[in-house]
């Protein structure tokens, strides 16, 4: 029997990476499906027709997340359409690299918006569509915990922001029986960092694995968070890197 039949879920940057093998695996666990997307459309038609073909039922969202007006309107359609909301998964990002001494002011602002601002949105609209006992889940990293590398610092920090938020926010929810979670992957291996890419080297020699993770890992982490299993574990951190931050 699948998990989450009756079930709805809104994922944050879904057209491709982390994000699309969450949507699948949240669809074939019996989920409804949104997903958002800021510039793949043909890639986020794609997924919502494998979802469907295989028995599903998604939609797509144009909405960036760095664009909080879009982030809003993208969770109220989401309840338009599937009359409510009960997983959240903030999972789009943006990766923010560079010295700190001279790290351009614009490109702080966008990883701001994206990894921060965007889940306070997409978290406080939710919330008017959310039952009891819903799930928010955040993706954020391992470097919320270990930066081991020069020109990291304004990534560590927005995904430490998230990290913290996480704790306030489960504290907050509490009495509603929301659970809100945070998923900390290690190096994945995606189009936006391949296992066989220049850093590759450089990643494996921090880890206790030796190989780059793989997304549907991370899908299957978010899964068991949103179900009724995980109903106890809430305000956490949870890493799943390799032994990265070992």
């Amino acid at each position: 029997m699948a998990t989450l039949t009756g079930k709805s879920a809104l994922v944050t940057g879904a057209s491709r990476g982390i994000g699309a093998a969450i949507a699948q695996r949240l669809a074939k666990e019996g989920a409804e499906v949104a997903i958002t997307y800021s510039s793949s459309a043909e890639r986020a038609e794609q997924l919502v027709k494998g979802i469907a073909d295989s028995g599903g039922r998604a939609i797509a969202i144009k909405a960036d997340a760095a664009d909080q007006n879009a982030v809003r309107s993208a969770v109220n359609a989401t309840a338009k359409e599937f009359s409510k909301i009960d997983i959240l998964v903030n999972n789009a990002g943006v990766l923010a690299l560079g010295a700190i001494a001279n790290f351009p002011v614009d490109d702080f602002e966008k990883a701001l918006s994206v990894n921060v601002r965007s889940v306070f949105t997409a978290t406080q609209e939710t919330l008017r569509h959310m039952p009891d006992g819903g799930r928010i889940i955040t993706i954020g990293s391992v470097n919320s915990d270990r930066m081991p590398f020069e020109g990291g610092s304004i990534y560590a920090l927005t995904k430490g922001a998230v990290a913290s938020f996480t704790k306030g926010l489960a504290r907050d929810l509490g009495a509603r029986r929301i659970t809100v979670n945070n998923i900390q992957p290690g190096p994945v291996d995606t189009e936006a960092n391949p296992a066989t890419g220049a850093f590759a080297d450089t990643m494996l020699g921090l880890m206790a694995i030796k190989r780059y993770g793989h997304a549907e890992a991370i899908a299957a982490m978010v899964v068991y968070l949103a179900s009724s299993e995980a109903g106890y574990i809430t305000g956490a951190s949870l890493l799943i890197d390799g032994g990265f931050a070992a």
